[in-house]
């Protein structure tokens, strides 16, 4: 997800009908340059280069968002219930639609990552991983993060593990997503990045910029991306 302001000026964005390496390829009515979805960066025209705002996002169930927001407002699906509109593709084989140039087995294809980038270094968590390890403390690009995943609802996030006053955290699993750092004791909850318990409590920790996408997608853009648990 990103901000539709650049430059403090506000852009409307539309689906141009191109693709990057089966990625979406925006365009915006102002300039119409065109923009890659997932490197929020403009590729061609009068803004090409400029990067979009992040703004923090969580995949997760319906059931569990409208806990955390019963009065969220909902887009309503073309189609009602859980069935595939691309006739298998998210369980078959096929990969994208234009095949992929980059590609690496250490995965299966449709292994779902949260893919980060920070300064054109990357790094990606395969779910398989983090099922097991659901916390994760890690540094990408001299940024010390945390990666965390609640299994139960497929959600994860990534957050900066410095404090405003300079500290650094180190985080330990607690249960599922909740995590205590090991400074202060305080409890944090893993995917809204918010202390819930302890001295801290009341504090957000920032979001690092991440993307949840099946692995070829992202190695496919990110061929020398660092794999966790499989350095």
């Amino acid at each position: 997800m990103y901000s539709r302001i650049i430059n403090g000026n506000e852009y409307t964005f539309g689906v141009s009908g191109k693709l990057i390496r089966n990625a979406l390829v925006m365009y915006d009515h102002e300039t119409d340059s065109l923009w890659s979805q997932l490197l929020g960066e403009s590729v061609q025209g009068l803004l090409m280069g400029t990067r979009l705002e992040y703004l923090p996002a969580v995949m997760t169930t319906w059931e569990n968002w409208r806990s955390m927001h019963p009065d969220t407002r909902a887009i309503q699906k073309g189609y009602v219930g859980a069935q595939d509109p691309y006739e298998g593709y998210y369980g078959g084989t096929v990969l994208g639609v234009i095949g992929v140039q980059n590609r690496d087995d250490r995965l299966g294809d449709k292994e779902f990552v949260i893919g980060v980038e920070l300064d054109r270094e990357s790094a990606a968590y395969p779910f398989s991983v983090l099922n097991d390890e659901p916390v994760i403390n890690d540094e990408i690009a001299g940024l010390p993060v945390v990666v965390a995943f609640d299994a139960e609802i497929g959600a994860g996030s990534v957050w900066e593990r410095t404090l405003a006053d300079g500290r650094v955290l180190e985080f330990a699993e607690l249960r599922g997503a909740l995590m205590r750092d090991t400074e202060t004791g305080t409890l944090w909850d893993g995917i809204t990045g918010q202390a819930v318990e302890g001295a801290l409590a009341g504090d957000t920790l920032s979001p690092v910029p991440k993307t949840l996408v099946f692995w070829f997608a992202w190695f496919d853009f990110h061929p020398d991306t660092r794999l966790y648990g499989f350095e």
